[in-house]
């Protein structure tokens, strides 16, 4: 098994977009982005960006690693420059959905795959005032599929006094406001306070309610301001404050 490239290999590879699969079903569960030897770095167990090592992409590869297999590393695409890189590994990352990925492609917020009327939606949209309130807001890939509030309280990785400042926190999908949520105790992401989750140190999630009507109709359906919106952010939480 191949675990490293070769300095020579390594210069002409330039920047690369790569996929993990699971040798036991042939399902692709990771897609990234990287050069040198970032496609090896995951099967060492290294932590993510944010430092987080309780990753549901770490937790397949250690059930691979438990079954005896090795995880299957595919080059995509390589000789690229850094922002070429980017846009491939965001539309790569829609075509595989189901992914481990965290944040959901450096520009899929606001350019991935949407319908013609998502498209108008989004860019008729007026801003929205965040001025009011301390707000969080929560970007979730697959708003329209899945329950918003479910989607948006957990598990995050937050400092719980930031999160506490909180008012309100806001369910986002491709740069326009879904739902929005008063979240009334914020908690470690653990079994004990979230029952049917697995225990992920570094994260925590929220206990609320939908906001009342008033709050909702300062909020819901209007954009996220572009100086929230940067493109090539990867984190999916935002404040106001």
């Amino acid at each position: 098994m191949i675990d490293k490239f070769s300095d020579s290999v390594i210069e002409k590879l330039r920047y690369y977009v790569y996929r993990l699969i699971d040798p036991r079903n042939g399902e692709t569960f990771y897609v990234g982005k990287g050069n040198g030897n970032r496609v090896f770095n995951h099967v060492a167990e290294q932590p993510d960006s944010d430092g987080d090592l309780y990753s549901e992409k770490i937790g397949r590869i250690r059930e691979i690693k438990s079954a005896g297999l090795d995880v299957l590393h595919i080059i995509h695409r390589h000789g690229m420059d850094s922002e070429t890189a980017f846009a491939v590994e965001a539309a790569l990352i829609e075509a595989y959905p189901g992914l481990t990925n965290l944040a959901g492609g450096h520009g899929n917020t606001d350019f991935g795959v949407m319908h013609a009327a998502e498209i108008v939606r989004m860019y008729e949209a007026l801003d929205a005032d965040l001025s009011a309130h301390k707000i969080i807001m929560i970007n979730v890939n697959d708003a329209e599929q899945r329950d918003l509030y479910e989607s948006t309280r957990l598990a995050w990785r937050m400092k719980k006094d930031n999160a506490e400042q909180a008012e309100y926190v806001l369910a986002v999908s491709k740069g326009l406001i879904r739902g929005v949520f008063r979240p009334t105790r914020w908690m470690d992401a653990t079994p004990e306070n979230f029952p049917g989750i697995e225990s992920m140190p570094g994260r925590i999630g929220f206990e609320g309610v939908v906001a009342e009507p008033q709050i909702r109709d300062l909020y819901l359906g209007k954009k996220v301001p572009d100086e929230y919106r940067k493109r090539g952010a990867a984190n999916p939480i935002k404040y106001s404050y």
